[in-house]
């Protein structure tokens, strides 16, 4: 007897029990053309495999140093730095809001001098860096910078890429301070510097992995993340920056679930609609339409019950980001429902990176599932769903218009919770969690921060102070708060003012002042 129970994706994607030529409109470019549905390089992994990140950072800049030290001598090709939440929102150490947050979830970064002990015996021109940072996006690419000067590196050599989608941020997240519209504005002034200085770094990584943790539908995920995309792209073009230029250097970040062919089809369909969005926005230059994507394994896919079943869906979620053609990876550590992942868990999860590159064979060749009739017809169900979600975001006036409604928010709130729904009612299976339970389960050891810590950087803020000019710190902080006034780029008086021993909350309160701040 067969069970004729229909299978809806979370996506509400009917999952047919079979699929034939019928179902079945074949892509037929090829790997690296228009509109890159299978691939942006012809030989992709056979050419180069993906930067393989591990996201660590905790404490202090010298505990996390040693992190990444440790993390470079296992295989890793690329950092990818997490910052504490007074960092995030541009409060120093010594604030009273930063009380019991300092080097919690990330390290905490105040000033240059932090930035420095965090990358020592590193050369910022032989790694790439990616920094999870939004709202003081800005002054973290300038202390990293002004370090890259220290070490008297080429600005034109260093890659790596800072977040920057503040966007996701009113939407899903939170760490935001300034309103949108002063914000997109620091987004523009930091794409038009780089491009003249820094032309390589990406300078902005369009978050959908946010949106998707806070309870988004996969193809909520892109559709949401591709309206944001477009409406930096708008406000660059706004600005008179040339779309074939900073088009280049735009990056995405998603989020892979457990999901392997919805998932799949989501990377396929993404690259293909900006391909095509980008087109129609004015890029000529084929570089300038590529989808370029990192990908991070679903976080709040992670259980607290038995948490070592999460290494097997961490091993999924890594082959659907393989499979569907991203850039660069990070695998979350198998205790992280619990706490900050311990050394051993973020060793597994970068060997399981390594044995899906060098053991699993799926990067023997390009777009392994190109053809399959049910991953041709789900890529294209995923994109006709995203784009009559964008249609009503275009029809409100754009991401800006449909965050400040309540429209994006209310939409991932009801997927959220629905999902919420199906594993309370049993509909469903969340292995370990609301089925296959076991009575006892296994200590593992967790990974904690003392909170301690706040007082040794309150003791290196202090310090800091008491040795520098405090004339050039308020000469550099007036430029700052004449720019942010007179309109003028904002990133060349920032270096200037880090170079100085301006501390992040420093600058973030000037801005404060004259933007404000979004309640």
């Amino acid at each position: 007897m067969t069970n004729d129970k229909k299978k809806i994706t979370d996506s509400g994607i009917e999952i047919k029990a079979l699929y034939t030529t019928v179902d079945s409109k074949q892509s037929t470019e090829l790997p690296g053309e228009f509109p890159f549905t299978r691939g942006i390089q012809p030989d992709m992994y056979r050419g180069k495999l993906w930067t393989m990140r591990q996201y660590a950072g905790f404490s202090t800049s010298e505990e996390s140093n040693k992190r990444y030290h440790y993390l470079l001598s296992q295989g890793v090709n690329g950092l990818s730095v997490a910052f504490d939440l007074p960092t995030q929102i541009g409060y120093d150490s010594d604030h009273a809001l930063s009380e019991g947050e300092v080097g919690k979830v990330g390290v905490a970064i105040d000033s240059i001098e932090d930035m420095q002990t965090l990358f020592a015996g590193i050369k910022l021109e032989d790694v790439s860096t990616s920094m999870t940072i939004n709202a003081t996006g800005f002054i973290l690419l300038a202390f990293y910078v002004a370090l890259a000067k220290q070490q008297g590196a080429d600005l034109k050599k260093i890659t790596g890429t800072i977040q920057n989608d503040i966007l996701k941020e009113y939407a899903a997240r939170g760490t935001y301070i300034y309103p949108p519209k002063p914000s997109m504005r620091i987004i523009t002034d930091i794409f038009e510097w780089c491009a003249k200085e820094l032309p390589k770094w990406n300078t902005i990584s369009i978050s959908g992995y946010h949106i998707r943790e806070a309870g988004s539908t996969a193809v909520q995920e892109i559709a949401f993340t591709l309206s944001n995309g477009k409406a930096y792209v708008k406000a660059a073009l706004e600005k008179g920056l040339d779309i074939n230029v900073f088009g280049k250097r735009l990056s995405f970040f998603f989020n892979a679930h457990n999901n392997l062919f919805e998932e799949v089809a989501k990377f396929r369909a993404a690259r293909r609609m900006w391909a095509k969005m980008m087109k129609q926005l004015g890029a000529t230059d084929e570089k300038a339409m590529m989808l370029r994507f990192h990908t991070q394994t679903g976080g709040s896919t992670l259980t607290a019950q038995q948490p070592l079943n999460n290494i097997s869906r961490v091993t999924i979620q890594t082959l659907s980001a393989v499979l569907g053609g991203t850039q660069s990876l990070h695998t979350n550590g198998y205790d992280e429902a619990l706490s900050l992942p311990t050394e051993e868990a973020a060793r597994i999860a970068l060997r399981t990176q390594q044995i899906v590159a060098f053991e699993s064979g799926v990067t023997d060749t390009v777009d392994p599932l190109a053809g399959s009739y049910f991953i041709e017809n789900l890529t294209n169900e995923v994109e006709q769903n995203a784009w009559d979600l964008i249609a009503k975001i275009d029809a409100m006036g754009g991401s800006v218009n449909a965050i400040e409604q309540g429209f994006i928010q209310d939409e991932i709130a009801r997927s959220a919770y629905e999902y919420q729904r199906q594993i309370e009612s049993d509909e469903k299976i969340i292995v370990g969690v609301n089925k296959f339970i076991i009575d006892k389960e296994a200590s593992i050891p967790a990974f904690k921060i003392d909170d301690s810590i706040r007082q040794l950087q309150v003791d290196k803020l202090n310090k800091l102070k008491s040795r520098r000019d405090d004339i050039k710190v308020k000469e550099c902080l007036r430029k700052i708060t004449n720019a942010a006034k007179d309109g003028s780029n904002l990133m060349p008086h920032v270096i200037e003012a880090v170079e100085n021993y301006c501390t992040l909350g420093e600058i973030a309160n000037v801005l404060r002042k004259v933007f404000g701040e979004y309640k």
